[in-house]
């Protein structure tokens, strides 16, 4: 297109209300206004349609373009007139190896050498950007997590194998919730989700952040180390450091003797339990703590499997996304 040429069809935006423009495949944005949508098109050039509105567009204002010889194009957008349409929230790409979730969902997998992160992406985030934070065995019974993935949450993992829910993984999620809320704008209420041994990390978390959670779900959680792994175990020696039974017993630091901060912050919890679990039996785990926190005045609801031991999960969740949508929905 000649300079001359391009300098008529601008001027025509003082009679005509829409004008067309031929630019570069790399101008993208939608505004309201003088122009309502400029769009990305592939490789090469793409066809631009302006819409003006003539009665109300001063020289002064409008999409500016100067041609160069080689028929690229600078564009500059004058915004005096009329507000920016609020654009559809950027696409982030995370860091790490890219693949999909259960064949469905973009799924970022980065690992420094000492944990991996783990980041599923729903098709389009509800607003508020709100996830779930899956603490161990990833990927196993994932129907809960892409239920909520199709609701519009991000699902999260952050690896913390081997330590039990000790300080040392409290400290590794608190570095990694401050990652996602500040540098991706994650919402600052996570929804909880851990599974057997993933119930101390979940727990032990929330206890010492109880004002950063939604609402936990808990799938036949451990929830005293008495209980599981129990004393002798090296698992539970290298997390703490118990060297008697006695020790063990006196230690007030397992989850069912710390649930009051949780109930002071109202946050709703949900357990799903086979009553023949004998792993992690629900005498020993979930039944003590929706005890207590029922008397301390918490939500505490809890799906039993009659003929199930440990294993997890629900074929269909949609209880507990019900469950989720009902007391917490995007915090």
């Amino acid at each position: 297109m000649a300079n001359d040429e391009y300098t008529d069809s601008m001027k025509s935006r003082t009679t005509t209300n829409t004008t067309n423009v031929v630019l570069p495949s790399w101008v993208a944005r939608s505004v309201t206004g003088l122009m309502t949508t400029i769009t990305i098109a592939g490789a090469g050039f793409s066809a631009l349609v302006m819409t003006t509105k003539a009665e109300e567009a001063p020289a002064t204002n409008g999409l500016v373009e100067t041609l160069s010889p080689s028929g690229q194009s600078n564009v500059t957008i004058h915004e005096t007139l009329g507000e920016l349409e609020k654009s559809p929230e950027k696409q982030i790409t995370f860091p790490g190896v890219k693949s999909l979730f259960e064949g469905r969902f973009d799924l970022y997998r980065e690992d420094d050498g000492q944990f991996v992160r783990r980041i599923v992406v729903p098709k389009k985030a509800a607003p508020g950007k709100p996830w779930v934070w899956r603490a161990r065995f990833w990927r196993h019974a994932p129907e809960f997590d892409l239920a909520m993935l199709e609701e519009g949450y991000h699902v999260v993992y952050c690896d913390v194998i081997g330590l039990l829910g000790n300080p040392k993984a409290v400290r590794r999620w608190n570095a990694y919730y401050q990652l996602l809320v500040e540098k991706y704008g994650f919402a600052k209420k996570p929804v909880l989700e851990g599974m057997s041994r993933g119930g101390m990390i979940v727990y032990n978390w929330a206890i010492a952040n109880p004002d950063k959670v939604a609402a936990i779900y808990g799938d036949a959680p451990v929830m005293h180390v008495g209980s599981w792994p129990g004393f002798g175990s090296r698992l539970l020696e290298r997390s703490y450091g118990f060297k008697s039974q006695e020790e063990l017993a006196a230690w007030k630091g397992n989850p069912i003797d710390n649930l009051k901060p949780l109930a002071d912050a109202k946050i709703p919890i949900i357990h799903v339990v086979g009553d023949r679990d004998k792993v992690v039996p629900v005498s020993e785990n979930t039944a003590i703590a929706q005890k207590r926190y029922q008397e301390m005045g918490g939500v505490f609801e809890v799906i039993h499997k009659k003929d199930a031991g440990h294993q997890h999960g629900l074929k269909d969740p949609t209880p507990i996304v019900e469950f989720i949508r009902k007391n917490c929905g995007v915090k």
